[in-house]
C-alpha cells in the first residue's frame, strides 16, 4: 500500500481558498433563503445549526483519527477535508 503524499501549504491555501468562496456561497443562499420567511427559512435555520453543531463535535476526533504524529499539513487537509463534502452538499441542495 502505498502512503498518500503530504500536500504542501501552497496546494493547501488553494484548497481553502476554494473553500471559503463556497462557504460564502452557501452563507448567501441560506440568507436568502431566511428573509423570506416561513417554514422553510425556519427549517434552514434550525438545520444551519444542527449543521454547525456536529460539524464542530466531530472535526477534532476526525483529525485525531490521524494520529498524534501527523504534521500541521496533514491536520490541515484533514480539516479542509471534513468541512469540503457538507459544504458543497449545501451549496448543491441551495442552489436548486
Amino acid at each position: 500500500m502505498t502512503k498518500t503524499p503530504t500536500k504542501t501549504w501552497p496546494e493547501l491555501a488553494i484548497e481553502g481558498w476554494v473553500l471559503g468562496a463556497e462557504m460564502s456561497a452557501v452563507i448567501w443562499l441560506r440568507s436568502l433563503r431566511m428573509m423570506t420567511g416561513g417554514r422553510l427559512a425556519t427549517r434552514e435555520a434550525e438545520r444551519m445549526v444542527g449543521e454547525k453543531v456536529s460539524a464542530a463535535m466531530t472535526l477534532l476526533p476526525a483529525i485525531l483519527a490521524g494520529g498524534m504524529g501527523q504534521s500541521a499539513e496533514q491536520a490541515t487537509a484533514r480539516a479542509i477535508a471534513h468541512y469540503r463534502r457538507p459544504v458543497h452538499a449545501n451549496r448543491r441542495r441551495l442552489s436548486r
